[in-house]
């Protein structure tokens, strides 16, 4: 049997970058003395501990009017100090490699195996090694491996790399009472999620600064279950400040994100096309991917008198909206001939209407720099089978006719959309207007984090039910196509494929566990969502996890949840060097 085996005396064989190798190793050397080998000087780990420590008391009392008033005469040289040592704090607590916290007996070194995984070439038993938080080697052999004394060997479950959800709404700081990084990854990782990007908006402040990405990423670091990155927001307060935009990126902003209608949240406003004129040759220059929400809404003559009817919501955002915005960003990308490093592309996020993809499929075979995104509830759920009042349905782009449902979802199957993401936007029950039922006074969100795996399953099986009833119906094809939407282009988008997005050595050990024959658990109990209000809820959906491992650790086994938090990282790029934890 093949096999593929990393060893640290082979690591130079990695396409890696040295410096930022040696960087990483050395700290944790630094920080982990106790794997450090005994040859080594104790002179380097004082002199290392004493740096950590002067930083750390740097960035705790940058901010004291004693030390600013000590540090004035030293000017520029104290502002770039104290600089370099908030982003080494920062570089500390993002990379140093974490002790075992999740519910697997054995952490640090084991073996876990399956008769299904889902790796690059196909899906076939396989068994993977794990070694602090990564894939060190994957082995063909299942009956030598099994004799090893740490394994876990998950039968016929279907390992998959883990689940990306690209687009979601934790709303921390500021709105904790509607989500928050605490409640929202934990039904990330109930969901099979391993890493979830945050949203600049529904949080307050917005995160438009770089003082409000740190503020997030502090958040987070010290609450997530899971790997969590961030978006930074484009609106006309930084588009035109390409200073601010590069800080944002600098500061570890995996890309941006803006909208061409109101976004319903104060202090995100909309972009008009001269703030897109201005902001995308830096985002260009930078490498940096732009989602963006691409509605132009313009007057209609829609009903009003009717509310608590879907219809009436329908009508008032007819997919027209969509086209225009599409047009308007194509033409934007037409027109602009700056030079792209690798990265950059406008991304249009949560497509509703399936006529869109046309003009979308052009501009790609044009050379234009363009994706897609979808939700899961524009592949399950069509406009028919919303009732009066149901406001739990309502989201922007609006759910829109059966017949763009079933060509959505033929475009997830065919590639013509990249990849699914939940759009995950909860609020709080009274927010969506359930007593009166109105949905154009309703808040705008369906809350579907911890469905994002299963919803997307379900809908891709049933399109090929109505080819071929058969269960095993290019089954593996389709387990290799969902982790294609929810893994490997969710890491491209946000430049994280060089370690997450697939099962290979040398990769995060990132993991998915779980039996797509199956039933989900969608009763009210098991939801982790601050809020219990899903459309999910009761739905028959396929695809139940039973595992999730986060680097390494596994924060869900046979459906038991890790209730202490720590084993996510922050995902983010910036001048330390590596992108990623």
């Amino acid at each position: 049997p093949r096999s593929f085996t990393l060893r640290p005396r082979h690591a130079r064989r990695l396409p890696v970058d040295r410096r930022r190798e040696k960087e990483r190793q050395a700290l944790c050397n630094a920080q982990l003395p106790y794997t450090m080998k005994a040859s080594r000087s104790l002179l380097f780990v004082g002199l290392a501990i004493s740096v950590a420590a002067s930083a750390v008391l740097y960035a705790t009392y940058a901010d004291s009017p004693q030390l600013q008033a000590a540090l004035a005469p030293l000017g520029a040289a104290a502002a770039m100090a104290g600089s370099i040592s908030r982003g080494y704090v920062q570089f500390l607590r993002s990379k140093v490699v974490q002790a075992p916290c999740g519910l697997f007996p054995v952490q640090n070194e084991y073996t876990i195996m399956s008769n299904r995984v889902v790796l690059p070439g196909g899906v076939r038993p396989a068994a993977l090694r794990i070694s602090w938080g990564k894939i060190v080697a994957i082995t063909f052999d299942i009956e030598r491996a099994a004799n090893e004394f740490k394994r876990l060997h998950f039968g016929d479950a279907v390992i998959s790399p883990g689940m990306i959800d690209a687009h979601v709404h934790f709303n921390e700081p500021g709105r904790t009472e509607w989500e928050g990084y605490a409640t929202g990854t934990m039904a990330a990782a109930k969901g099979g999620i391993t890493t979830a990007i945050d949203m600049p908006l529904n949080s307050m402040p917005s995160t438009i600064t770089v003082e409000a990405l740190q503020e997030k990423q502090e958040l987070a670091m010290n609450a997530a279950v899971c790997n969590v990155g961030h978006w930074a927001g484009l609106t006309p307060a930084n588009a035109n400040d390409a200073a601010t935009l590069c800080a944002l990126w600098d500061a570890g902003a995996l890309g941006f994100k803006a909208f061409m209608c109101d976004s319903g949240v104060e202090g995100f406003d909309k972009v008009e096309k001269s703030d897109l004129q201005s902001a995308v040759p830096v985002l260009k220059a930078l490498g940096a991917p732009l989602f963006v929400h691409a509605e132009l809404v313009s007057a209609v003559n829609a009903p009003q008198s009717e509310p608590e009817k879907y219809w009436t919501y329908l009508a008032s955002r007819p997919s027209s909206f969509e086209h225009s915005a599409i047009k308007a960003l194509i033409m934007l990308l037409e027109n602009d001939d700056a030079p792209a490093e690798p990265g950059f592309r406008i991304h249009i996020a949560h497509l509703a209407c399936a006529e869109c993809l046309k003009e979308i499929k052009e501009a790609q075979e044009r050379g234009l720099p363009i994706s897609v995104e979808t939700g899961p509830h524009y592949l399950l759920f069509a406009a028919r089978s919303i009732a009066d009042g149901q406001t739990q349905y309502k989201c922007a782009p609006p759910i829109r006719a059966e017949e763009n449902r079933r060509k959505l979802v033929e475009a997830v199957l065919d590639g013509s959309i990249n990849l699914v993401a939940s759009d995950h936007s909860p609020s709080p029950p009274e927010l969506k207007e359930l007593e009166s039922g109105n949905f154009l006074k309703a808040w705008g969100g369906i809350s579907g984090l911890q469905y994002l795996m299963p919803a997307t399953w379900t809908a891709i099986r049933e399109m090929r039910a109505t080819v071929n009833p058969d269960p095993e119906y290019k089954l593996n094809e389709d387990l290799q196509l969902l982790s294609r939407v929810l893994s490997s282009e969710p890491a491209k988008l946000a430049k994280l494929d060089d370690k997450k997005g697939k099962i290979a050595v040398g990769y995060d050990a990132d993991l998915t566990i779980w039996y797509p024959e199956r039933d989900a658990d969608t009763t009210a109990a098991s939801i982790e969502h601050r809020h219990k209000l899903t459309p999910y809820e009761g739905m028959k959906l396929k695809g139940r996890v039973i595992g999730t491992v986060v680097l390494g650790s596994a924060v869900q086994h046979v459906e038991e949840m890790e209730r202490s938090v720590g084993c996510g990282v922050l995902v983010k790029r910036g001048p330390w060097g590596e992108e990623g934890k």
